[in-house]
């Protein structure tokens, strides 16, 4: 597929470079630079710190990339623009990559930007919900999508309960603190539950990896899969010096996410930030933004199991790592 922007002409020097618990920093030699696009899932917030950071600290600039960060028009729209081509990279989830392989949709998810999920049931300590065997009998709040669903249906045969689904759109919290439902699935522990936590509302959070449902990378950074682009290893190299500044100095790096979107709550972000920073390295002697290959194909075939796959057999073409600092294709 026709990309919107031709690259420019820079030649790209690579020297890899051994940092602590085996991590590797990526050391580029910039070209003038080269625009990049990136959309992200959903409005700015401790999520996207580590692209704030890295933009913020010029990291994109040394790499010979001018970066632009947009927010999505739609949820439903990071995608499909980049299958179009208006959009360079997406920040996307594991299961959207896998459907849109499924439709045959050309993406492909170029690196883990939190390692996690963060997908979680949250509920309010009335409902008396600390395990998933207690929300046995209650009323479960989604936002509708059908991967969430097959969560709740997981987690029902885990613990061998029955719950009641019931859908309240995207306002999970709000339906939550209205007590129209017991318990929410579809909130991030990390946000949502950081956000109830400061409102003294003491949520409960149950896990879903550790109730029934298969482990996966909840945010991963999605390319083009059609096409080949030398400054996609740029961008995740950058990404990693932003993640490197975090861990240092979380309030300095931070201020790149709070400067360019002043409308955020300070406080609330670092809380977020302050939960979320391990969930941006990888394992232990695996380069920054690794995907695991195991991991995506058991959550793949978790996927077709729960017939939420049609066509796709295993995730091998849905994710790549050769675009990792230190990897090659």
């Amino acid at each position: 597929m026709r990309r919107l922007l031709i690259a420019l002409a820079a030649l790209v020097a690579i020297c890899v470079l051994a940092v602590g618990c085996g991590e590797k920093e990526e050391s580029l030699e910039p070209g003038a630079p080269e625009p990049l696009e990136v959309m992200l899932d959903f409005f700015p917030n401790a999520d996207h710190a580590p692209i704030y950071a890295a933009e913020a600290a010029g990291y994109f600039k040394d790499v010979g990339l001018d970066v632009e960060i947009r927010q999505p028009p739609d949820p439903a729209a990071p995608l499909k623009q980049v299958v179009a081509g208006r959009a360079d990279l997406a920040i996307s989830y594991e299961p959207e990559v896998l459907r849109a392989r499924d439709d045959g949709l050309a993406v492909q998810s170029v690196g883990a930007l939190v390692q996690k999920p963060l997908t979680s049931i949250i509920s309010l300590p009335q409902a008396g919900i600390r395990k998933p065997e207690d929300l046995d009998g209650k009323v479960v709040g989604t936002a509708g999508i059908d991967y969430q669903s097959a969560y709740l249906d997981a987690i029902e045969k885990h613990a061998g309960i029955h719950v009641e689904e019931r859908n309240v759109g995207f306002n999970l919290e709000g339906a939550l603190l209205a007590k129209k439902v017991d318990a929410i699935l579809g909130g991030f522990w990390n946000y949502e539950g950081t956000d109830l936590r400061l409102r003294g509302k003491n949520p409960q959070i149950i896990r879903i990896e550790d109730a029934g449902v298969p482990n996966y990378d909840e945010l991963v950074i999605v390319a083009n899969s059609d096409q080949d682009d030398d400054r996609i290893k740029r961008f995740v190299a950058a990404l990693e010096r932003g993640v490197e500044d975090l861990k240092r100095d979380p309030d300095k790096a931070l201020k790149g996410l709070l400067d360019a979107n002043p409308d955020l709550d300070p406080e609330l972000q670092r809380e977020v930030l302050k939960v979320t920073l391990p969930l941006f390295s990888p394992p232990r002697g695996k380069p920054y933004g690794w995907q695991d290959p195991g991991e995506w194909n058991d959550f793949a075939h978790w996927m077709r199991d729960n017939e939420l796959l049609d066509n796709l057999i295993d995730a091998d073409d849905s994710f790549t790592n050769q675009y990792l600092p230190g990897e090659v294709p």
